[in-house]
């Protein structure tokens, strides 16, 4: 047994079978996938809510290579790089775009599953492709941007390829007319100022600073639920009732909620279940003050999605890969409809 503790951002206690580290995509080849498998990469998304019963393959694929053309830039990337540095590295010699994206915590490889994003920017508007390798044609291959059926935190490696493609390359495509994205919640103050992509970056890094726990120092997987997207209808009954709720628009039908916002408000911010609590901070993160255990997460999880129901009628669902015994577990608390 290999311990999972230090090998995700949460630190709960657990163990798994056996744990494979991957450094050539070739590696692959020689793993049976026919068993109970699990891909890690900085373990920041990611939560053993039991000791897996199975292998943890570590993906430590790097190699980060620019190509310069007339109009924008080609990157590819290796899955095991990480994705603040690529980002800071990347300003450095001048290629601006992802500074929104800076310090989202994770690899390069799990970027486009979640299809980060943030103050306005998702990773989806910059992929020129997904390469990987396929578990049952043991093959590599290229998937487009279209190809890749980006979403809200979503994408094919989610549903259709969950389980049976392995993220190893990612390339990207960042043209040189760069305009900065500015329209979202804490980065609007800059709009007067003209900034630079490495002031807007800083900036972002402030302001995830400011609300996000270091996990070096207080265990958490950063954002824990995601922004739920409801009706226009319901958004304009919840505008009735609060005022002040932050709304997003999605598109013509839905708008986005703030999942903080919503937690905050039901009164859970500081909230506290053995040693797991809500952070003080910012209500959409959990954190593990040192002795948490996975029992009592499930609990705070299914608490939080009942409390949010019951005020809002708004079902929250955790943005955190969640791990058991042998697979994915996904926890939708009891709520009375």
């Amino acid at each position: 047994m290999h311990a999972l503790q230090s090998l995700h951002t949460f630190a709960l206690p657990s163990q798994c079978l056996q744990l494979i580290t991957i450094s050539r995509w070739q590696q692959l080849m020689e793993i049976d996938f026919s068993k109970p498998f699990c891909l890690l990469g900085e373990g920041s998304n990611s939560v053993f809510i039991e000791d897996f019963a199975g292998v943890v393959i570590k993906l430590g694929l790097k190699g980060i290579a620019i190509h310069e053309h007339d109009e924008y830039w080609s990157i590819e990337v290796g899955a095991g790089e990480n994705w603040h540095q690529l980002v800071l590295q990347l300003l450095e010699k001048g290629i601006a775009g992802l500074e929104n994206l800076a310090l989202i915590p994770g690899t390069v490889g799990a970027a486009p599953v979640q299809n980060i994003g943030a103050y306005g920017v998702e990773l989806a508007k910059f992929v020129e492709y997904v390469e990987g390798f396929d578990i049952k044609t043991k093959q590599r291959v290229r998937l487009n941007t279209e190809q890749c059926q980006f979403g809200y935190r979503d994408s094919i490696f989610k549903h259709a390829l969950k389980g049976c493609f392995v993220i190893t390359q990612v390339g990207l495509k960042i043209t040189k007319q760069w305009q900065p994205e500015l329209s979202y919640g804490p980065l609007q103050h800059l709009k007067h100022t003209h900034p630079s992509a490495w002031q807007v970056c800083q900036a972002v890094i402030a302001i995830r600073q400011s609300k996000l726990p270091d996990p070096s120092v207080l265990a958490n997987a950063g954002s824990f639920f995601k922004n739920p997207v409801v009706s226009n209808e319901h958004a304009s009954k919840l505008k009735q009732q609060f005022a002040d709720i932050p709304t997003y628009y999605v598109n013509d039908a839905q708008q986005k909620l703030a999942a903080g916002w919503l937690i905050e408000q039901a009164g859970l911010k500081g909230h506290q279940i053995g040693g797991i609590a809500v952070y003080h901070q910012q209500a959409l993160v959990l954190v593990n003050q040192g002795n948490g255990s996975a029992d009592e997460l499930v609990t705070m999880i299914k608490y939080i999605q009942q409390q949010v129901w019951e005020r809002f009628a708004v079902r929250l669902e955790h943005e955190v890969r969640l791990l058991g015994h042998d697979n994915e577990v996904h926890i939708q608390g009891v709520v009375c409809e």
